[in-house]
């Protein structure tokens, strides 16, 4: 049995990111180096690409393949995040994961607050 690529709905997904990022079809295409009629085809799911096009068409619009291919991303960071962190040593990268998990604990709590007050202010 051969497995069906969803061309129609990775290519719904593309037209969707590339508006909200407010790229034209045109100048889109001019930036991953297609034609406006191939990008047309990808965007409609009538034609496949290749992994090239696709990683192009992923760091144009700063997201994942994965997303684009699943409707989901399997990465929790982005591409920017790894990138920095990988500069930093092992003992660096303790401390950052450490600030990390404050800065978590102090949203957490900061919104916890916040919904507090909105119920208590529903309530009085």
């Amino acid at each position: 049995m051969a497995y069906q690529i969803p061309y129609p709905e990775i290519g719904l997904r593309i037209r969707r990111l590339r508006e909200a990022n407010s790229y034209t079809r045109d100048a889109f295409a001019a930036r991953v180096h297609i034609s406006t009629k191939f990008m047309y085809e990808i965007e409609s799911g009538k034609k496949g690409f290749s992994v090239e096009i696709l990683y192009k068409i992923a760091n144009a619009l700063s997201t994942s393949s994965d997303y684009l291919i699943y409707g989901k991303d399997s990465s929790k960071i982005s591409c920017e995040t790894a990138d920095i962190l990988e500069k930093f040593n092992a003992e660096q990268l303790t401390h950052i994961e450490e600030i990390l998990v404050a800065a978590q604990q102090l949203c957490t709590e900061t919104g916890n607050r916040i919904i507090a007050r909105m119920e208590a202010s529903e309530t009085a």
